[in-house]
């Protein structure tokens, strides 16, 4: 048997479509963190990014056989996850504010205390705290850019966003995280974790 992560993701949709529904849980395991992370920096609640996860994988196996294998499963994936929440947003009528959220003032004291904050299962932890603290949009784009590594086009793929407003998005982000970091004394925390 091959190691999982030898084996391509067109591979398993293959393995899947044949009727071998069990090797499903391979793209689970390879996605669930990348997904939460991304559902947890949206909508700022645990057990709700939780649940809509698990919704999106639902989704997106029981749209597996409309998966065109001419684009990377990721970006395919991430657009369910990132729509699911956006959905779940709407259903729900919680707020979410893109680009009215302030920076200013930040004081990098209490991370867990603070709404939305989950401690990543892996990775810099102090990063992720600096990152839980931004804009919504500014997280979701940086985590999909520098956590998934996902490219503009496919950021752009995945919000529905223009590539140039990606761009825009992705330079305004650096710098207010940068800003955090270096208002806040974190380039140690954050950089040598």
């Amino acid at each position: 048997m091959y190691a999982m992560k030898s084996i391509t993701d067109l591979q398993i949709i293959d393995s899947v479509l044949k009727g071998n529904t069990n090797d499903y849980a391979m793209l689970i395991t390879r996605y669930k963190h990348k997904g939460f992370t991304l559902l947890n920096r949206l909508l700022r609640n645990r057990e709700d990014a939780e649940e809509v996860l698990q919704d999106a994988f639902l989704k997106a196996f029981n749209a597996l056989p409309y998966f065109r294998k001419d684009s990377k499963f990721s970006t395919w994936f991430y657009r369910i996850v990132y729509n699911a929440g956006i959905s779940f947003i709407a259903k729900n009528k919680k707020m979410i504010t893109w680009d009215n959220e302030s920076i200013e003032n930040v004081e990098i004291a209490d991370f867990e205390s603070l709404p939305g904050f989950s401690k990543p299962e892996t990775g810099n932890v102090a990063l992720y705290k600096v990152l839980d603290m931004l804009p919504v949009r500014n997280g979701v784009i940086l985590i999909l850019f520098y956590v998934d590594g996902l490219s503009v086009p496919e950021i752009a793929g995945v919000t529905g966003l223009t590539e140039q407003n990606v761009k825009v998005i992705l330079h305004r982000s650096r710098h207010i995280l940068k800003k955090m970091i270096m208002g806040n004394k974190l380039l140690k925390e954050v950089f040598y974790a």
